[in-house]
């Protein structure tokens, strides 16, 4: 990492509920990965990124936001929904071989090096996040 690049960084980006949203955040996550010197962990990081804002923008009805977080050295990868429903768990591989869907959430369960999810209540507003930690080795 250069030594210009500070310890700690945050970066937000609001989209709206369209599928276009998808391609733009990952494009804007491989460029903050990039001038932050992580290039070592675009791969992973967009595709988990793109797995979680594609649900977020195919099952809600609202707009989302994609927050990338380096601290301590750890890459977060959220996205935040206005749906406060928890998220479907992740489905066994075997159970996936003739489904139509869930494989994302398995993908990201494989790749990341925990996740979670929490509800949110601001200003009134309910929604959740849902986060990962991307392995840095």
């Amino acid at each position: 990492m250069p030594e210009s690049t500070p310890d700690t960084w945050e970066y937000s980006l609001y989209v709206p509920h369209d599928v276009r949203a998808v391609p733009v955040c990952r494009r804007t996550l491989r460029l903050i990965l990039t001038v932050h010197g992580l290039i070592h962990l675009v791969d992973t990081a967009e595709l988990i990124a793109s797995e979680l804002v594609s649900n977020a923008v195919l099952h809600t009805k609202g707009p989302a936001a994609l927050r990338i977080r380096w601290a301590d050295g750890v890459l977060r990868v959220g996205v935040w929904d206005a749906d406060p429903e928890p998220p479907d768990p992740p489905r066994e591989v075997a159970d996936l071989a003739d489904a139509e869907n869930g494989r994302g959430t398995v993908l990201v369960r494989a790749l990341a090096q925990v996740w979670g999810w929490h509800p949110l209540s601001r200003f009134g507003r309910r929604g959740k996040y849902v986060w990962c930690d991307v392995p840095v080795a």
